[in-house]
């Protein structure tokens, strides 16, 4: 049985040879990572399509995982000729028109835009939102920009090399995101409470867009699957209710959207997420990612399999600090037999950690991962 094939069935809720292993790598802890490559610089990972592609492969490889997350896309293919590039306290300093991004080692990069805009709830025009989506909002100030040309050229790179061995999926962002990304986290939250309605309209506009770009992503043949990244959507954040209106509603869209050309997708969500499982599972995804174990979160594995486990495939759920950074041998080993044991109870079960890598997790604690899942995942 391929990689691939070991994924596709436990994303199916069928029985592979074995638990398959695959993790999302934190921007950080590629970077620390490829301290040991030849010829990735933190610039080129973040804005170079075959670059991006080439570190993937080779972290992949390294901790002998069966599928690959694909967190960015979209580079522009002539992006050198767009900036100026300088060296500031040991860090890459890549000067655009419009913005300026430092390239750390420990994190994604710290943006800089010049002309940042600033809306308010009360006079923002809904309509100003276009139907194509020309960014993804990572972080404050820090944005994965789309260019129009070739947007999916990572993928076409990893289709190449690969040679469909291996499980590769996409990701995209809820329209959630987008709204707190527009006013800024605090006036969103409350425009949320004073203007819900226009917020919904918001989001739904939105949603348009995160549709499309979904669609355009089902149609490459080497994806299997799209992760809908939906960090703010726990507890921490909003309510059941407040998620019932400002999340449910356009993840079940993006859902259906996705589903309806064939592929599979997932919701990842941080955080405290126990009191709202059932309503993630209520959106159509097929499966769930992250679900953080304390203290981090509140999810219990056993406990999410019997509330959710029937309908859904579950990703997850190794605390990547208190257990892969913070733990010493005795307990890594005790962690991750636990979670291979609930898994392999259940159906559709992906080894991963919770949430990404942290930065600074070792490279000997992320492959024992697959290393288990050998010794101990057979079925």
């Amino acid at each position: 049985m391929t990689p691939r094939e070991r994924v596709k069935m436990a994303m199916n809720m069928e029985q592979p040879d074995r638990v398959p292993v695959m993790s999302q790598f934190s921007i950080g802890f590629m970077i620390q990572q490829l301290k040991d490559h030849p010829s990735i610089t933190p610039m080129e990972l973040w804005n170079d399509a075959d670059k991006y592609a080439e570190a993937l492969i080779w972290l992949r490889e390294r901790f002998d995982f069966d599928g690959i997350l694909v967190s960015i896309h979209g580079h522009d293919l002539k992006w050198r000729e767009k900036c100026t590039v300088e060296m500031v306290d040991g860090f890459e300093v890549a000067t655009f028109k419009d913005r300026k991004e430092k390239y750390v080692d420990d994190d994604l990069l710290v943006g800089d835009i010049f002309e940042e805009p600033t809306f308010d709830i009360d006079t923002f025009d809904v309509n100003t939102i276009a139907n194509t989506l020309d960014s993804i909002p990572a972080s404050a100030s820090c944005y994965i920009y789309i260019h129009p040309e070739n947007p999916l050229r990572v993928f076409d790179v990893l289709e190449e090399k690969l040679k469909g061995e291996f499980s590769i999926h996409s990701e995209i962002t809820s329209p959630l995101d987008y709204l707190l990304d527009l006013f800024g986290y605090e006036n969103a939250l409350m425009a949320m409470m004073t203007h819900p309605e226009k917020c919904q309209d918001i989001l739904q506009k939105y949603t348009v867009g995160v549709v499309a770009m979904a669609e355009n992503m089902c149609d490459h043949n080497a994806i299997d699957a799209i992760k809908i990244s939906s960090p703010f959507a726990g507890s921490g954040f909003i309510s059941p209710e407040s998620y019932r209106d400002f999340e449910l509603p356009y993840l079940t869209q993006i859902a259906t959207a996705i589903k309806n050309k064939g592929k599979v997708t997932y919701v990842h969500t941080c955080g405290h997420i126990n009191d709202r499982l059932e309503m993630m599972a209520e959106s159509g995804v097929t499966g769930l990612e992250c679900l953080d174990p304390a203290p981090i979160g509140d999810v219990e594995l056993d406990d999410a399999f019997k509330r959710v486990g029937e309908d859904l495939f579950i990703k997850g759920n190794i605390d990547s600090v208190h257990t892969l950074l913070n733990g010493d041998d005795l307990r890594i080993a005790t962690d991750l037999t636990n979670r291979i044991k609930i898994g392999m109870r259940n159906k559709g079960f992906i080894l991963s950690t919770a949430c990404s890598i942290a930065p600074m997790v070792t490279t000997k604690n992320v492959q024992v991962m697959a290393k288990m899942a050998k010794k101990l995942g057979k079925y």
